[in-house]
């Protein structure tokens, strides 16, 4: 077991408002994927409340523009979440319910095991994935990165 967790953060703008009856099939499936990912084996955390809660965003936050920010312990604990349970059908399906994406959408890197990442630092990475690409710093699935070796992390300090 590594002592570093994988944290993951997506962003999306709906293509109608979260109460639209456009969007019916994905607000309803909300509460549903969510607990599917807390009960997922691998799930560590994922964040909650203002901004993180589809119904609830910041104060400025354009209320169509959908955060999401999560903490595993592997890549492939989050694989199997995102693409071999009920949640696949959503990633299948998202072009119905979201407007494209003009740059990353998705940007995952490592963290010490027991720290938790927050928005800002999450947008940081996106953005950082958006100007270098995939680097050990902020990547995507299909050019993922291993986890830090620990010893020469410890050197690193």
């Amino acid at each position: 077991m590594s002592g570093f967790h994988l944290a993951q953060f997506n962003v999306a703008t709906l293509r109608h408002p979260l109460e639209a009856p456009e969007s019916t099939g994905f607000r309803e499936a909300l509460d549903h994927i969510n607990a599917l990912a807390e009960a997922s084996p691998g799930f560590v955390w994922r964040a909650k409340g203002e901004g993180f809660d589809s119904a609830l965003p910041a104060e400025g936050q354009d209320p169509n523009y959908l955060l999401n920010l999560s903490v595993w312990e592997s890549a492939e604990a989050l694989a199997a979440f995102v693409y071999r349970t009920d949640h696949r059908d959503y990633v299948r399906d998202r072009a119905q319910w979201f407007l494209p994406s003009v740059g990353p959408s998705f940007v995952l890197w490592w963290i010490p095991a027991g720290e938790l990442p927050d928005g800002v630092e999450g947008a940081r990475r996106l953005k950082l994935l958006a100007e270098l690409g995939s680097t050990s710093e902020a990547f995507d699935f299909r050019s993922r990165f291993p986890a830090p070796d620990l010893a020469f992390s410890a050197d690193a300090n």
